[in-house]
């Protein structure tokens, strides 16, 4: 058996990041994904899907992905079932194994100030905090 999905597509809004009680990092975000046909007007139709990822990996979506951003998603595909008001509902999403950062966009980091690429230059980095 085999369930792997493979993306790559624009984040619609920043990632949403929450902890369980446990205290795991769970990031969740929705992926625009062009379809790779046009309709019978010629246009391209766009497929937005969910996307869950979890752990150390949740927290560098969160602090490094934002609308609009290119992503590169590698999991597999979670349908789950829950009622409400009487009525079952289905949820479907993609469980994402892996995040490849696409672009290289900016973002404000917390303080606000406008984080800069500064490519060339050597920095001190943790490997623990490199999402790949």
């Amino acid at each position: 058996m085999l369930n792997r999905i493979v993306l790559i597509g624009r984040l619609v809004r920043d990632p949403e990041l929450r902890y369980t009680p446990n205290g795991i990092a769970v990031a969740s975000f929705t992926l625009a994904v062009d379809r790779p046909f046009t309709n019978k007007e010629g246009e391209r139709e766009t497929d937005f899907i969910n996307i869950v990822v979890w752990r150390k990996q949740a927290e560098n979506c969160a602090s490094y992905l934002s609308k609009g951003r290119l992503a590169g998603v590698d999991g597999r595909l979670q349908l789950r079932t829950y009622e409400q008001d009487g009525q079952r509902k289905y949820f479907t999403e993609v469980v994402a194994d892996s995040v490849q950062f696409l672009d290289r966009g900016s973002r404000e980091d917390r303080s606000g100030d406008s984080a800069s690429q500064d490519y060339g230059k050597d920095v001190d980095v943790n490997e623990d905090d490199i999402p790949f």
